[in-house]
């Protein structure tokens, strides 16, 4: 079946990969997304990589030879908002739909096309998917992690992390754009290092923008391998929601404020032990929920791997926690400074 047959332009088509140091998943990733896609076959597949020092530019280039319309650029802002950017370039001014693919993720066949088919079937601006967290190794840690990762204790009932439901929302797992809307709102703000794509999807909805959660395409996501870098994404990822309330004066919502306030009473009760043990039980309470929340995992999966999934759920709830909190007492700091500084004029 050809993308003509669906009144699909592949010259109209553009598929942008940010990478950083993704020699272990590039290849994979790319015979996914291209072989057997109508569209993805024949439209440009960029790879935007952000200056890795392993073997990912070296396979990509090794690949070109099979693959004709797929190209190697260099990300020097070296971030995911930086590579997506580079498509308000003059050079691509003739696409009018751009995918977004992250390497740390599997993607089913004919996704390009099924993504350019929806994105102008329902005339949205945006299509969004539900991520689906799975094992990219045997690690144990990783493999308790992906077990717990979409449950309501993992993802707080986020409907882009294992939803089943397709409608308009106002937030998703970014997959495809119409090009003119991203280029009217100026693409992701590169100030973020991470939510960079839900303060763009504020943005777009604020301007009258419509977001379709496609619940038929989804893509496996492969989280973190370790607890120490589960622990430096969440931190990003909650100093990023502050950073997006900040910019856009508003408040988090429950689903954010939950894991904050998690932070502040372990935190608090911590603080008070030496003078009462009452605190204590807040502690204990979360400490049963997230061990019950492993033990069952590994009941389900019938392997001790799935007790990790406990100190994953710890992980994430309070680095997500502690990034928000630390991004929020910088910016009153810098207010705080900014005012001092008026006073002694």
């Amino acid at each position: 079946m050809t993308a003509a047959s669906h009144g699909i332009d592949p010259a109209r088509v553009v598929v942008l990969i940010p990478t950083l140091n993704e020699a272990d998943q590039i290849e994979k990733i790319l015979h996914e997304i291209i072989d057997g896609d109508p569209v993805a076959s024949r439209c440009p597949v960029v790879v935007a990589d952000g200056g890795s020092q392993d073997e990912t530019c070296a396979i990509v280039t090794g690949m070109m030879g099979r693959y004709p319309n797929l190209q190697l650029v260099h990300n020097p802002g070296r971030t995911q908002a930086a590579a997506m950017n580079l498509l308000l370039q003059p050079e691509f001014d003739r696409f009018g739909i751009a995918i977004r693919c992250d390497a740390h993720a599997a993607y089913p066949p004919g996704y390009v096309s099924g993504l350019t088919r929806c994105l102008t079937g329902k005339e949205a601006d945006s299509v969004v998917v539900p991520m689906d967290a799975t094992a990219s190794s045997g690690g144990c840690f990783q493999r308790g992690l992906v077990w717990v990762a979409d449950s309501w204790l993992g993802a707080g009932g986020s409907p882009h992390r294992g939803g089943v439901v397709s409608g308009y929302c106002n937030h998703g797992h970014h997959a495809a754009f119409q090009m003119s809307s991203f280029r009217l709102l100026n693409g992701y703000d590169t100030d973020f290092k991470a939510n960079e794509d839900a303060e763009y999807d504020l943005r777009l909805v604020r301007q009258g923008g419509r977001i379709w959660l496609n619940a038929d395409m989804r893509i496996g996501y492969f989280p973190r391998q370790s607890a120490g870098r589960l622990w430096k994404q969440y931190w990003n990822y909650g100093a990023g929601r502050a950073q997006t309330c900040l910019k856009h004066r508003i408040r988090p919502g429950v689903r954010q404020l939950i894991p904050a306030v998690h932070t502040v009473l372990v935190l608090l009760s911590l603080l008070a032990v030496p003078v009462t043990r009452l605190p204590l039980v807040w502690l204990f309470i979360y400490g049963i929920a997230i061990l019950c929340s492993g033990l069952r995992a590994a009941w389900i999966h019938r392997s001790v791997c799935g007790l990790s999934g406990s100190l994953a759920l710890a992980t994430m709830h309070l680095a997500w926690g502690l990034g928000f909190l630390s991004r929020l007492m910088k910016a009153r700091q810098k207010a705080n400074r900014h005012m001092m500084a008026k006073e002694t004029l």
